[in-house]
């Protein structure tokens, strides 16, 4: 029987050969979305930065008709139609014209609007219809559907301005950051009985607030790309562009931003540029061929994750992945990237056993592509000079990662410090006893302080999977186990490094993070939870009042050991400066149950120490403020020594003042020539 000639591969053919008229040329210039010879030179080349405003699906008008146009990268596909309602998901009804050789196939649909489902049928060359999802949708349909889903992100009126002029002003590495890690899904939700998710405007509203109440200044949201299975929190995505449909759509997803703006708050995503899964309408096999991924499975796919990597070598997916992160803080002004998984892209040997990988052709395991990904990625942030940020979840010690890319280095902005994290744990699960003979686990992690920047982190990833909660990490009985928590959270606070901590951990919820249900809330009311929540408040509001707490992060300026020795009896104290000599910090934390009644600590100054916070909370206006004046007298090598009565699982934080080191006849003669200086 002779084939027909409505068949895909001869439609498209014959539309691509076809010739124009000068009328539908002239309507094609009027067109705001086709893509013209420079959009795909420079897609092809890696460098269209905002791509997404030209692949997809977007509102156009040719001449007096208006519609959709759609885009899509398929290089090595027969044919490509759309699918949607209005043509009953018939894979020949829409076909797509090739735009010469860039591999990206387009057609315009009349009448078609916002709200509306699709896909593209991609028509193989060895002749099979695969039903794909768009990867530059904007919005996609409520799971379980899996369609993709056309949607307005522009006109949104943003009241932000005020932030983002702050923001670009600000300088990230001397100011405070702490980060409150969100589950959007499980932080809060309608009910537990039918796990109803709010949309994105409710959670603005109650997120907000808890933020503000707690002091945090940053969210770090998990899982806001669209994915198909609530179980992976979002780190197996489908929809690069699209913020899920769970919580809303993108506008509402803009207001969420623009809220936690107008309260001050900034706003981190997870990103996940290290693999996608391998739905059949994802990006996995996308034109019937590896397009998105290294053909080869030695690269191309994750044994342990049964997922696909990204082919970092392909101009167009570097493109994708870098107009993608650029979307985000464009689109959607958000402020960081957290990077998912940046060891298992730049490792070839992630996960793998010999003979199960590729050497690079300096027959090493580092993936050369990955890293000129990130180079060029990471250039394009820096660039901006907007304030945004772009922080590695990296696992080694892979070098130079926050190194500026012209000084070989990857250009993150930070990092998370992983090492401290893994050794706080170990240290903290510890019964006391036993902790004199890990002490320097807690040390060690200033021995590299400042080899990059850094997070201090306590994830998501350390309360699930058996794992315990924080609280039930802690030795001892439930009154041991909260103390232990202060004693935790007070050492990290102190300690080098922005700041992050996952919901539920400020006030020491009992069970494990379940993304099927909210937090236990309830539990914030119990005493001991209250007491904790109120606690870890008062450091965050510490912490955001004192500059010697944040200023010189990255610096021995602004960390001194006082004594790092006191093993025995499991004592730890340190001061952290600002540079301005005034309101330095003197931190000393008890790691055991055992009270030390006479307790004596070397200081660097004489003068007065005010105790500003202890394991009771803040001083301030209260009957347990203390100020203890400095003796002379030696003691952990500094000159000056204070006794203070330290309990039981007991942290104290001193407020004093330096003496400027200039002699008093410089300070007159420096006061005297300002005065002359103002005169004239």
């Amino acid at each position: 029987m002779a084939e027909k000639k409505t068949s895909a591969v001869k439609k498209a053919a014959a539309t691509k050969k076809k010739t124009p008229s000068k009328k539908e040329q002239k309507e094609e210039l009027l067109s705001p979305v086709f893509l013209s010879t420079m959009d795909r030179y420079l897609f092809n080349n890696g460098r269209n930065y905002r791509i997404y405003n030209k692949l997809g699906a977007h509102a156009a008008e040719i001449g007096d008709r208006k519609g959709m146009h759609f885009a899509v990268w398929a290089p090595n596909a027969a044919a490509v139609g759309v699918v949607c309602d209005r043509n009953g998901w018939d894979p020949n009804a829409n076909m797509m014209v090739a735009l010469e050789t860039s591999g990206i196939w387009e057609i315009f649909i009349d009448n078609m609007g916002y709200g509306e489902l699709y896909k593209y049928a991609i028509h193989t060359k060895d002749g099979r219809i695969l039903y794909k999802a768009d990867p530059y949708a904007f919005s996609a349909e409520f799971r379980p559907g899996t369609a993709s889903k056309t949607a307005k992100i522009d006109g949104y009126k943003w009241s932000d301005a005020k932030w983002l002029k702050k923001r670009a002003e600000n300088n990230t590495f001397s100011s405070p950051m702490a980060i409150y890690e969100c589950h959007l899904g499980s932080w809060l939700k309608r009910s537990n009985e039918d796990g109803a998710f709010l949309n994105y405007r409710e959670l603005a509203d109650e997120l907000t607030e808890y933020c503000n109440y707690m002091g945090y200044t940053h969210v770090e949201l998990m899982g806001i790309a669209e994915h198909p299975f609530d179980g992976s929190w979002g780190y197996q995505v489908t929809g690069y562009f699209a913020p899920t449909s769970r919580y809303g759509e993108p506008q509402d997803f803009m207001y969420f931003v623009d809220q936690m703006h107008q309260h001050g708050i900034g706003v981190i995503l997870d990103w996940v540029p290290a693999h996608f899964p391998k739905d059949a309408h994802g990006l996995a096999d996308f034109d019937g061929t590896p397009t998105y991924e290294y053909p080869d499975p030695r690269m191309g796919e994750h044994p342990d994750w049964g997922t696909k990597i990204f082919n970092y070598s392909k101009n167009e997916v570097s493109n994708f992945l870098i107009g993608n992160a650029l979307y985000w803080y464009d689109e959607y002004h958000i402020d960081g990237l957290r990077v998912d998984a940046v060891a298992s892209m730049l490792y070839l040997d992630y996960g793998r056993k010999d003979g199960e990988w590729i050497p690079n052709k300096y027959g090493s395991n580092g993936n050369l592509d990955a890293m000129e990904f990130f180079k060029h990625l990471n250039s394009v942030i820096r660039g901006r000079k907007d304030g945004t940020i772009i922080i590695a979840e990296e696992s080694t010690a892979w070098p130079k990662l926050t190194e500026a890319p012209e000084n070989d280095g990857l250009g993150f902005t930070y990092k998370w410090n992983m090492g401290w994290m893994h050794d706080f744990l170990d240290y903290m699960k510890l019964d006391p006893y036993f902790r004199k003979n890990n002490h320097n686990k807690m040390t060690f992690a200033m021995s590299y302080a400042f080899s990059e920047k850094y997070v201090l982190v306590l994830s998501h990833d350390e309360v699930v999977h058996l794992k315990c909660s924080m609280l039930n990490k802690m030795p001892g009985y439930e009154i041991d186990k909260f103390a232990n928590l202060k004693c935790g959270y007070t050492f990290m606070f102190g300690h080098c490094g922005k700041k992050l901590m996952f919901m539920g951990q400020d006030f020491g919820q009992a069970h494990e993070w379940d993304e099927k249900v909210q937090l236990d809330w309830e539990e914030s009311d119990r005493p001991y939870n209250k007491n904790l929540q109120n606690f870890v408040r008062d450091l965050l509001h510490l912490y955001v009042k004192y500059p010697a707490m944040y200023k010189l992060d990255d610096s021995w300026e602004g960390f001194t050991w006082v004594n790092a020795d006191d093993a025995d009896r499991s004592i730890f104290s340190f001061i952290r400066r600002d540079g301005s000599k005034k309101h330095s910090l003197l931190f000393v934390v008890n790691m055991t149950p055992v009270e030390r009644d006479d307790y004596m600590v070397g200081v660097p100054v004489a003068g007065r120490y005010t105790l500003a916070l202890d394991q009771n909370g803040l001083t301030d206006g209260t009957d347990r403020k203390v100020v203890l004046k400095a003796e002379k007298g030696e003691c952990d090598k500094q000159p000056y020594r204070i006794s203070y009565p330290l309990p039981a699982y007991g942290c104290a934080v001193f407020v004093f003042n330096e003496p400027d080191p200039k002699p008093k006849a410089e300070k007159k003669t420096v006061r005297k020539t300002a005065k002359k200086a103002a005169a004239k």
